[in-house]
Parts: C-alpha cells; structure tokens; sequence
C-alpha cells in the first residue's frame, strides 16, 4: 500500500528537522571545541609570557645593579636610563622593558608612621604634603585636605576620625558598605575607596602617587627629579616654593647631578627658603626604590607587568609585582 502524499510530506519534514538538530548540535561541538582550543592556546601562551617576563625582570635587576655599582653613593640620570624603553627579542615575540625612579612620587603610606603589622599613626607632615601634591597640581584646597586627612584615617590603627577626615562611621552607610583598611596600602588602586576620592580626582592623582612598603616621607632624588614633576618637589615646601621656581631650578642642574644634599640645599635659588630639617633628610641623591613596567607579546598573547624594586641593598630585589595594566 503506497503512503499518501501528506505522510510522505511529514516524513519529509521529519529528516528535514533530524539534520537541521543534527546540524546544530555538530556546529555547536565544533564551537566549543574551537573554543577550547583557543582557550588552552591562550592559556599556554600566558604562561610562556610569564616565564619570559621573569626572566626579563632578571635581566632588569642586573642592569640596576649595574647603574648602582657604578656610583654608590649617588644615583643621576647619566646613561639616560630613567624612562628609557629597552626591547628584548624573545622567540616569537619581544619584551619591553622601562625602568624608573620608583621614589620620585608622594608615598601614600608616607601620610601615617609606624611599621606594617604594628601601630600606626597619622603624620601630620605627610598629610601636609599630599594635600600640598593635590594643590599643585589642581585639586581645590579643601578636597585636598579632606583626601588626605581621609587617607590618614584609613590606614591609621585607630577608629577614631581627624579633623576633616573619615573613619569606619563614614563608609557603613554607603549604598555598599565597608571599613577602613587599617593598614599599609598594598597599590596605589586602594586609593579609589578612600572618602572624597572621586574618579576624576584618582585620574588626576595617579600618575604622582606609589605606594611604597614602608612609611617614609616620600624619598625625593634631587639627582633625577625632573622639571616636569616639579610638583613633588612644590609639595615639600608648598608655602615657600612655586612651581616656576621647581622648575627652572631642577632644569638648572649640573648634568652630573649633585655630589651631596649640602650642595644642593646651599644653592643660591634655595636661598631663604629655610627647609625644615625634616624635608632636608627627606630628600636624597640616592635611589633606592625603582619602579619597572614590562610588556610581553608573545603568540598573539599580551602581558602587562609592573613591579617595584628595592635596591637599598646590593644585590637589587624585586618586593612586589602585578600583572595587568596599572588600575
């Protein structure tokens, strides 16, 4: 008995439907196992980055060594190694390298005293000069102390607020709530959850700021300070010196730098400016802190990495690393 032409049709149909599932569930297999291809080749090419970065850190510390050892008892711009991108070939790929002075900048952790684990407590001459630092660089006056009496607060050991600043209280009623941290910052990034903190104002205050492992003021190399960060030096006497006078005097310097903090303190342009002793003994010719931003392209693979470097004692070491660009 021969099938009617409908029954035929829904039979049709059937198969029609049967491939068209069939179809999709086999795109979809090859899909995935694209995907998973690219994933595990991506996840290889990472790890080979990694390797590779680590093995251009090495590379990195040595030549800071190097820069050490040739003067130990200063550290200048001579070589024009401060800010210089140097390219490593790498099989497959290349790694760029870019050294700075990583104690050119207002430690944040500079605005409490104390030691990391221990007690820690509000300096008032860090606060000053962050919100000093602020001021010179186009933040209102009173935003700037309110951060940075706020930042004294977050890192401080106690709970109870400063004058104009911000503890545990101030944050428990935001839409999320959360409490100070209480200790050193580990990243700059941290500085976002601070009270007054906006997104424009972290863009503006970034590029100045690190976050250095320990609680010193801001230790200023007048060897390698240059006239473009005039600011950080504004911000240790911000009552005293303009940003014209930073300027000129630190475009003014011997291209060798100078041979001690005494010479540099007596020149003439420093004249009646009266530094307190305790910016005096800030400032340095000596670098210890170096700050290193690398990029690994390798395989279609991109890595970013930044890291500080303390090279207080010989052999220079590497105190922290992060992978990612800079938050």
């Amino acid at each position: 008995m021969r099938p009617r032409r409908s029954e035929r049709g829904a039979a049709l149909l059937t198969v029609l439907l049967l491939v068209a599932v069939m179809a999709i569930l086999s795109a979809t297999a090859l899909e995935k196992l694209r995907m998973s291809t690219r994933l595990a080749g991506n996840a290889l090419a990472l790890d080979q980055a990694r390797a590779f970065a680590m093995a251009a850190e090495t590379v990195a510390l040595g030549r800071i060594d190097t820069l050490i050892d040739a003067d130990p008892g200063r550290t200048t711009l001579a070589g024009g190694w401060n800010g210089r991108q140097t390219r490593l070939p790498l099989p497959g790929g290349i790694a760029t390298v870019r050294v700075t002075d990583g104690g050119n900048c207002f430690n944040l952790n500079s605005v409490v005293s104390g030691q990391s684990g221990g007690v820690l407590e509000t300096r008032p001459m860090g606060v000053a000069q962050f919100a000093a630092l602020m001021e010179a660089i186009g933040i209102g006056r009173g935003d700037a102390a309110r951060i940075a009496a706020s930042l004294a607060d977050w890192i401080d050991s106690d709970d109870v607020p400063g004058p104009l600043g911000a503890e545990d209280a101030a944050y428990r009623d935001l839409p999320t709530p959360y409490r100070t941290g209480g200790t050193l910052l580990a990243d700059v990034s941290e500085l976002r959850a601070v009270a007054g903190v906006t997104a424009d104002i972290y863009k503006l205050i970034r590029p100045w700021t690190c976050a250095l492992p320990v609680t010193d003021l801001s230790p200023i190399n007048v060897n390698t300070l240059l006239p473009e960060q005039a600011p950080l030096f504004v911000m240790l006497m911000p009552d005293r010196l303009t940003l014209d006078r930073a300027r000129r005097l630190l475009s003014e310097r011997p291209v060798d730098g100078y041979a001690s903090l005494y010479e540099f303190w007596k020149l003439p342009a420093l004249d009646g400016l009266g530094a307190p002793p305790e910016v005096s003994e800030q400032t340095t010719i000596r670098t210890r802190w170096f700050a290193m931003e690398m990029r690994v392209e390798l395989g279609g693979a991109d890595l970013d990495e930044s890291a500080l470097v303390d090279a207080g004692i010989a052999p220079a070491r590497l105190v922290r690393r992060s992978w990612g660009e800079a938050g």
